[in-house]
């Protein structure tokens, strides 16, 4: 048995999608088009940024509430909040919104407009990703003034037996100066105890909102020939009720199909990045994953597993493994490979994968440098050696493509749909309809003379990226492989 390497490392956040918490997604309200971009608070309770664009004119005004995504409390949305109108874009809108507790939220955007109103939600994961900490000119600062109230307090009580009952210009007897003293002596030791216990307590609850920051479900990985196995655990528990139990709370067998598979691994062979497969293992225990591998050669690779819970939150699983070689079979179902220079071997930008047989695809990337949280559409076409676009691209696990960004240090990975970075079954609860999909672009679109897939998604730190994209024709899943360099 090769004994692989388990859940190995956790860069930034890794609900979600891995180094980013920003949550992309490309639906439609009613009549109108909406392209929103919500960043999650750091800190819980804290204030989610909500920015919205439209492309349609006629739009008069959004209003955005959060709700639970499940539950009672996401039938009942508070009042909203109206959103401002950029000046100088008439067709972009930004807000602000509370994010009270931990959890699967959605922010419902209220549309209105001369073709009257329209309604969509947007999933969003909400957890604390990290403890806010006090700048030490403040901490400084705050200490001096602390020392200042408590001479201030001590002064006053001795002062107040020792002339509080003296007339004006009168000198305090022996007697009142000692009492003073004492007064002032045993206040000092009653301030200085209530700032010792004060601070015990809040160090208390400082440890306790440490344990509440967001930590993802672990995977231990093992190989057993060609076989991959891969065990989810969760090792959070609860600390204090006091505080949010969300991650102590997670299941590791209440996951939920998102294009009909319960997980979706993307195995990156690293360093070069030359070699992916996109795989679906299937749950055979409970949180317990297993995949027949294909052939793959020896090397080290990344594991990244989205999942999503019965809440609605998702997560991806992070792991590693190193292997000698693997003898595997043929890929089977949606599976599919793909395969292009390593990541050191071309330019920092490329706009060009060759698929073989004279056909590549292309990323219809335009002039401009590509920016830090901007959201911006991805593009890619399929095309012939004579430069004539294929119009016969097919539905890929009911999705017009799929999209994979990953930061070539590993810090960063996101799955990406036509419809955002938004999970599928997120997205359905957030939208109840009789068809779950109406509101979803990337699943209700006609794939006839569709000559091109967009995918929307925003980079969050600098850096080099691998784009990995999948598209679908002929009956056979196309892989194209991208840089793209950041500043």
């Amino acid at each position: 048995m090769r004994t692989l390497l388990a859940l190995l490392f956790a860069a930034g956040c890794a609900f979600a999608h891995v180094g980013t918490s920003d949550v992309y997604v490309d639906g439609s309200a009613g009549p109108y088009s909406l392209f929103v971009t919500v960043r999650p608070p750091n800190v819980i309770p804290g204030v989610a940024d909500v920015l919205i664009r439209t492309t349609d004119p006629d739009v008069t005004a959004i209003r955005i509430a959060p709700t639970p995504l499940t539950g009672a409390g996401a039938d009942h949305p508070p009042t909203p909040d109206v959103m401002q109108r950029s000046q100088h874009d008439p067709k972009f809108f930004t807000g602000n919104l509370w994010i009270m507790a931990t959890g699967s939220w959605r922010v419902r955007a209220e549309v209105e407009g001369a073709r009257g109103k329209g309604v969509f939600s947007i999933p969003v994961p909400a957890v604390a990703t990290k403890v806010t900490t006090m700048t030490s000119g403040m901490g400084i600062g705050l200490f001096a003034m602390m020392l200042v109230l408590i001479a201030g307090i001590v002064s006053i009580a001795g002062a107040g037996v020792r002339e509080s009952q003296l007339e004006p210009g009168q000198e305090p007897p022996p007697a009142n100066r000692s009492k003073g003293r004492i007064v002032m002596g045993v206040t000092a030791v009653l301030v200085v105890a209530l700032v010792y216990f004060g601070n015990t307590w809040w160090t208390a609850e400082a440890k306790a909102y440490s344990n509440n920051i967001y930590r993802p479900l672990n995977a231990a990985v093992k190989v057993d020939g060609s076989q991959l196995t891969i065990s989810l655990t969760n090792t959070v528990t609860a600390t204090r009720r006091r505080f949010d139990d969300f991650m102590a709370e997670r299941q590791v067998d209440d996951f939920m199909p998102d294009h009909g598979h319960l997980m979706h691994l993307y195995v990156i062979r690293w360093p070069g990045m030359d070699r992916v497969w996109h795989l679906h293992p299937e749950m055979t225990g409970s949180g317990v994953f297993t995949q027949n591998l294909p052939d793959m050669p020896a090397g080290q690779y990344r594991l990244y597993g989205d999942v999503v819970h019965s809440s609605g939150f998702p997560e991806t699983v992070v792991g590693a493994i190193d292997t000698p070689g693997i003898t595997g079979g043929p890929l089977l179902g949606d599976d599919a490979a793909g395969s292009g220079p390593g990541v050191t071997q071309g330019p920092a930008d490329t706009t060009t994968a060759e698929l073989g047989d004279g056909w590549k695809m292309v990323w219809d990337r335009g002039a401009g440098r590509l920016q830090l949280n901007q959201a911006t559409q991805f593009q890619f076409h399929i095309e012939d050696a004579n430069g004539k676009r294929a119009s016969d691209l097919e539905m890929y696990m009911g999705m017009p493509g799929h999209a994979a960004f990953v930061k070539t240090d590993g810090t960063v990975f996101a799955h990406v749909h036509p419809s955002g970075s938004a999970a599928m079954p997120a997205l359905a609860l957030a939208n109840p309809t009789d068809n779950p999909h109406a509101n979803m672009p990337g699943m209700n679109m006609a794939m006839d003379g569709m000559t091109s897939v967009s995918f929307p998604w925003g980079f969050p730190a600098a850096g080099e990226y691998r784009i990995i994209v999948q598209l679908k024709r002929a009956g056979k899943v196309q892989t194209g492989m991208f840089n793209a360099k950041v500043e």
